[in-house]
């Protein structure tokens, strides 16, 4: 869940850019604080966003504010140029300097920062992206995964205040993905630095973010927490064909025989699949609104291990006639359905109806 803030611990923008065939019009206010996806689909805008608030679309008009500080407000003629706002930038090719080593390129932004102002050290840095085994690698020995680990490492030892990340594994395959991704959110976590992630892959949005920003056509049309965000049922992204829901469970036990981990979370339990967790230890589900069915009492005689009691709480149309979203209340925890419109009608779902969720498939991203 995102984090509660308060004051001036916010990124603040308000921006207008037109170029060729687009326009720009975004506002937005999201904590600056853990993660902020920016998500939506090509060309959308969310690129031209980030780089607006990178200060490197210099025909960008509006305003733009971190942590209290303005970076550029044209009302006033205020405009800090991308170095005086001390952002990382990381794109989707690493952009490593082909010519020197690993410990060169890492060099590179860490001794351009005054001493005073380095809040990320050398070696903090190099643990959290695992660069020991890299340094005296020169960046075409290593594979697409390492260099992006190179790139991301390279921004943070600038010591940025926001780090700003441009859809940074869409040239990665599955596993290369799934081997970044813990990388990232303990960097994030342990180095307290604000993350805008732009992406148009839900995964990587569910395995990051604390904080949702859906972009269409330009413009800024829904942001929050990310767990009720993506349970709105009004919004493109929970109409998707693989639309749902985040929560946050901790493990509580194992089953060893059959390779199932028992979570609980204020809405209940569920078992996943999986290798053992430690007890204790908080890990985020993903669970997609085609893999819950709705059920006016619990069952028993079933395939379906998991089985939360839930009221309903919305019911919207998705993208196609035979098929309706419903969004339920799980203990304060939100879930969506995909159900047909005909089981609808046979169940006489209605918002407040106490129903039992069936969740067919679980899919742990963190």
């Amino acid at each position: 869940m995102a984090r509660q803030h308060a004051g001036s611990e916010l990124i603040d923008a308000d921006l207008r850019l037109d170029v060729p065939g687009f326009a720009l019009r975004a506002k937005l206010s999201v904590p600056a604080r853990g993660v902020t996806a920016i998500f939506g689909p090509s060309g959308t805008g969310k690129t031209l966003l980030l780089r607006a608030l990178a200060g490197l679309e210099r025909g960008a008009r509006g305003r733009v504010a971190v942590d209290g500080t303005v970076w550029q407000d044209d009302a006033r003629g205020v405009f800090l140029r991308p170095h005086e706002r001390a952002v990382g930038f990381v794109f989707q090719e690493a952009s490593l300097f082909e010519h020197r080593s690993v410990r060169a390129n890492l060099s590179f932004g860490y001794a351009r920062t005054p001493p005073g102002a380095r809040s990320v050290k050398w070696d903090q840095a190099i643990a959290l992206l695992g660069m020991a085994p890299l340094l005296d690698r020169a960046p075409g020995r290593l594979s697409g995964g390492e260099r992006q680990r190179v790139a991301i490492a390279r921004a943070l030892l600038a010591s940025p205040r926001l780090l700003l990340m441009d859809e940074p594994l869409a040239a990665l395959d599955a596993a290369r993905k799934r081997e970044i991704l813990p990388f990232l959110a303990r960097a994030q976590r342990e180095l307290d630095i604000p993350f805008v992630y732009v992406s148009h892959q839900i995964e990587e949005i569910a395995a990051l973010a604390e904080h949702l920003v859906l972009m269409q056509d330009g413009a800024v049309i829904a942001d929050g927490p990310l767990a009720g965000t993506l349970a709105r049922v009004e919004l493109p992204i929970a109409q998707d064909e693989d639309g749902g829901v985040v929560i946050d469970a901790v493990a509580i036990d194992h089953d060893a025989r059959h390779h199932l981990t028992r979570l609980q979370f204020p809405g209940g339990e569920i078992l996943v699949p999986g290798d053992p967790l430690a007890r204790g230890s908080v890990v985020r589900v993903r669970i997609r609104a085609r893999d819950v069915s709705l059920a006016l009492a619990r069952h028993e005689d079933t395939s379906i291990l998991n089985r939360l009691a839930a009221r309903v709480v919305q019911i919207g149309p998705t993208g196609h006639p035979a098929h309706v979203l419903v969004r339920l209340d799980a203990g304060g925890t939100p879930l969506l359905a995909r159900v047909t419109a005909r089981s609808q009608e046979h169940l006489q779902l209605a918002v407040g109806a106490a129903v039992w969720a069936q969740v067919k498939s679980v899919a742990l991203v963190t």
